[in-house]
């Protein structure tokens, strides 16, 4: 196994594992890595999860990583952009709220604020979106040249 498979693989073991801790609403997401309960492990559980989902495309499709042609390389600079707003995910999520839970509250300052929190969810939404997205044009490009191939 070449290492390109195996950052595949470790990638999407990754985002699996993150994926079903979220969606069975583990314990393990409450439990405090510091004494006085204020980071949790969820949030480093989350921020794996973000990462891995870019880089298990990035890693999954020679497409991305080596684009050929103009769209691809569109493609590819989106995947990037997506990996680097993952990258920065938990330090721009802290910045919003003010907190490593991540909660936010009525308060009229931005930090820790509705704005904010808007634009934390945007984020977090944004991410898994735009690599679903990309997965879905680079999917249909091939359906589209491998029938076209066989014509």
């Amino acid at each position: 196994m070449d290492k390109t498979n195996l950052f595949f693989l470790l990638s999407l073991a990754v985002f699996l594992v993150s994926l079903f801790f979220l969606a069975s609403a583990s314990p393990l997401l409450n439990c405090a890595l510091s004494d006085n309960d204020t980071v949790p492990l969820g949030s480093f559980i989350t921020w794996a999860g973000l990462i891995a989902l870019p880089m298990s495309l990035y890693w999954g499709s020679l497409k991305f990583r080596k684009p050929e042609g103009s769209f691809y390389k569109v493609l590819s600079l989106c995947l990037k952009i997506t990996i680097v707003l993952a990258i920065l995910w938990l330090p721009i999520s802290y910045a919003l709220a003010g907190n490593m839970n991540f909660n936010f509250g009525q308060s009229t300052s931005f930090q820790g604020g509705q704005t904010a929190m808007k634009i934390f969810w945007f984020v977090s939404f944004a991410i898994p979106s735009v690599t679903l997205v990309l997965c879905l044009l680079h999917l249909i490009i091939s359906l589209f040249r491998s029938n076209a191939k066989k014509q």
